[in-house]
């Protein structure tokens, strides 16, 4: 979801969806919005946000959606992540990308534009949280990052890691197998020219058809070699007024082995930016959910 409403009306409707059985609710962590050029977005930090949703839950799961690390320093971020994740007592969810590089964030400060170069200090951010989630003394010397060694406590509560979605474009290898080293994957449909079939990544189920997916985990499956479960999350929206027609969209995903739909409030930002009232009566109709 994005910044709807007041900064402390974040904090309500995470309880409002804890309450009608939703299972995570993720905020954007973009610094300053204004798509296609229709205006700036009220925004707020996604950190900050998250906090207070935590403070004001006890059993949905949190996260961004999706955190740019080619825009972060590794360890501040590791400092953040652990910090929220004792906070909420072991809720966080971490999904990481390259990131829209149309947040003012990027473009109009002068941060890495390059997609190779942002890919490649997503590779050794990835690998510096980790490094320093461990508690174990850690250094790391890479093209982006350099870091002498230390020692980051408090562990997670949550073990081995905090889980890590990565977004991968499918079906390009070296995308795919980033993310198979880690805990989930938030698949973007890829063409044989390289352009993305979900319009920029707001497609319903990321351009993905269910056949993408069961192509994908097959995939997946027989090069995963960690002995944990993976994700397969897509993002799109259903009719939240009719349980029936929401189920017939997901169904297909979940049988072919889709593990997560993140319901989508694109057109909310869209049309009723300012509008919490819209948000709120969506998460009121609860999550789709297929038997």
């Amino acid at each position: 979801m994005g910044a709807y409403g007041s900064a402390q009306s974040l904090a309500h409707l995470a309880l409002e969806a804890e309450t009608a059985g939703w299972d995570a609710i993720f905020v954007w962590d973009s610094v300053q919005v204004d798509l296609e050029n229709r205006g700036n977005r009220a925004t707020y930090d996604p950190w900050i946000a998250l906090a207070a949703m935590a403070a004001n839950t006890s059993r949905i799961r949190l996260g961004t959606m999706i955190t740019p690390i080619a825009r972060r320093r590794p360890w501040k971020l590791a400092r953040e992540t652990v910090t929220l994740d004792h906070l909420s007592g072991g809720r966080l969810i971490l999904p990481v990308g390259l990131g829209a590089v149309e947040d003012g964030a990027f473009s109009k400060v002068g941060e890495e534009l390059d997609r190779r170069i942002r890919a490649e200090k997503l590779d050794e951010g990835l690998e510096i949280l980790a490094g320093l989630w461990s508690g174990q003394p850690f250094s790391f010397e890479g093209k982006h990052y350099q870091s002498q060694e230390m020692t980051f406590l408090p562990r997670p509560i949550q073990q081995p890691r905090i889980p890590v979605w990565v977004v991968g474009a499918w079906p390009r290898e070296k995308s795919i197998r980033r993310a198979i080293h880690w805990d989930g994957i938030l698949p973007v449909k890829m063409t044989a020219d390289g352009q993305s079939l979900a319009d920029d990544g707001y497609a319903q189920a990321g351009g993905m058809t269910p056949d993408d997916v069961r192509e994908m985990k097959a995939y997946v499956d027989q090069r995963r070699t960690l002995d944990r479960s993976f994700d397969i999350i897509l993002e799109g929206d259903t009719a939240g007024g009719d349980s029936a027609r929401a189920a017939g969209i997901v169904r297909p995903y979940a049988q072919a082995g889709a593990t997560w739909w993140v319901e989508a409030v694109w057109k909310f930002f869209y049309s009723d930016p300012g509008d919490v009232e819209v948000v709120r009566q969506r998460i009121r109709q609860g999550p789709p959910r297929v038997d």
